[in-house]
């Protein structure tokens, strides 16, 4: 086994439709997996999988480790991209010592820690008993790891493989909820003289709601609501608003249509927020995009009193970090990401957003912030979802051994952290008690976004890493 190994594997996973909700195909190629080997393989009611390969001669005294990643993956796609998730499969270049989707997501989250499992399992390493678990729908809710019955895996150990910067071990991570928000409306006629713009907003970095919120990126759907707001006391009518999509994901697009009775003032001033924005933003996300024109359609507008106050709820709603951490420095402690904004034939405008904090009472008050604000405006509030952090454990044995392997190896010390994002661990020793953990992947950029890359050179370091931290459990 090394690097090559996990990575042709990872290409035929790239070739695998298992968007979260839509495993089925990445669950059977598991399955097959197992059984060409003679490998003992076990499916649950929820989906989850897990093989398990026995100890190698002479090391049947080894506790047995547990392996776990997600078998799902965020499916996100540049605007115009024809791509269809549940079928085709992930076109990407290796390029600059990267593996790259430029106009959807790569699956390398977590598709790279399932290819390192699977390599291992074929492998002929001397290592002690090993359970290889593949959750599903991680991506949307952590429903495999909620779905687990007691017993599905034995260890008492485990290695979590779904992190995202070489070089780092995490030992915490936040928890989280989601909290969506619906407003009905009737429609309302077109006020004479009124024609229709449409407005776009587009090439924001967006990026991973948890990793990457303080990175201080355009949240488009925060932008669009800026310039309806102003535009309200022009006298607009709202057509249509759509943004955004997945709730771990920071919007990076948006668009609405608008009428108005000056469409050139209108374009004109979208424009120059367009600039502003830019000016604004000019380091973090500089390739951020607003473009306006005249547009025909027949739609009639939302009535004037549910878009108004839909306007200044979307404008009002916190995004982004909400504290930082009194413990330890430069970790996110608690945010809220504004993720979606949609509009359905039955009269409902469905705003989704999601919190995370490493404390509890945190992420309830955030999200009990963030639903207040949608309440004020008249909308009904559900907040659903919600999963438990992992509190870090300095005295792991796991951790010692994670670290002592990488000082060996590469003759420094891994930096030793918690992380913003939701991790299954959370879940696992929840429900299943007292359970020694570690995360730490290969490093990834642009997770949960087109143009996600997999760093070559670190899965080289990714790989030997975790060769000797199994071949070396004792």
């Amino acid at each position: 086994m090394n690097s090559s190994t996990v990575l042709e594997i990872f290409k035929d996973i790239t070739r695998i439709p298992r968007e979260s909700g839509h495993e089925e195909p990445m669950t059977a190629f598991l399955q097959q997996f197992a059984n060409e080997r003679n490998l003992e393989c076990k499916t649950d009611s929820t989906g989850n999988v897990c093989i398990i390969k026995p100890a190698t001669p002479g090391r049947e005294d080894v506790p047995t480790l547990v392996l776990q990643g997600h078998q799902d993956m965020v499916c996100e796609k540049r605007g115009g991209v024809v791509h269809d998730f549940l079928k085709d499969p992930i076109e990407y270049v290796i390029e600059d010592g990267w593996m790259i989707a430029k106009d959807t997501t790569l699956g390398a989250d977590d598709g790279i820690g399932v290819a390192a499992m699977l390599a291992l399992l074929e492998s002929d390493l001397p290592m002690g008993r090993i359970e290889c678990v593949f959750t599903i729908s991680e991506e949307t809710g952590m429903d495999g790891a909620f779905g687990m019955e007691p017993g599905f895996f034995t260890g008492r150990t485990l290695i979590n493989l779904d992190s995202e910067d070489e070089g780092q071990m995490f030992i915490g991570c936040a928890g989280g909820l989601e909290t969506f928000a619906t407003f009905h409306y009737e429609h309302e006629t077109l006020r004479e003289g009124y024609a229709p713009v449409r407005l776009d907003i587009g090439g924001a970095i967006g990026g991973h709601s948890g990793d990457d919120i303080n990175k201080g990126r355009v949240n488009t759907i925060q932008q669009m609501a800026r310039f309806l707001n102003s535009e309200l006391r022009y006298g607009m009518q709202l057509v249509m608003i759509k943004g955004g999509n997945k709730h771990n994901a920071i919007a990076r697009e948006c668009e609405a249509i608008i009428t108005v009775p000056d469409r050139e003032a209108t374009i004109a001033r979208f424009k120059a927020l367009g600039d502003e924005v830019r000016d604004e933003y000019f380091k973090t996300d500089p390739d951020v995009s607003f473009s306006a024109c005249n547009f025909r359609c027949t739609e009639k507008p939302v009535d004037s009193d549910v878009a108004c106050r839909l306007i200044r709820a979307l404008f009002a709603c916190p995004h982004g970090v909400e504290t930082m951490s009194q413990d330890i420095p430069d970790l996110v402690e608690t945010s809220t990401n504004l993720a979606a904004v949609k509009m359905s034939r039955k009269g409902e405008i469905d705003i989704v957003t999601s919190q995370r904090s490493s404390t509890a009472s945190a992420r309830k008050m955030i999200a009990a912030k963030v639903g207040a604000c949608f309440l004020l405006a008249g909308a009904t509030v559900e907040h659903t979802s919600e999963y438990p952090g992992w509190k870090p454990n300095l005295d792991s044995k796991i951790l010692k051994v994670c670290v002592e392997s990488y000082r060996k190896l590469f003759g420094c010390d891994p930096e030793v952290k918690a992380i913003h994002a939701g991790l299954e661990c959370g879940l696992f020793g929840e429900k299943f008690g007292d359970l020694d953990m570690i995360s730490f992947g290969p490093t990834l950029r642009g997770v949960h976004a087109p143009g996600e890359k997999l760093d070559l050179a670190s899965l080289d370091k990714f790989t030997d890493h975790l060769i000797d931290v199994v071949t070396s459990f004792r």
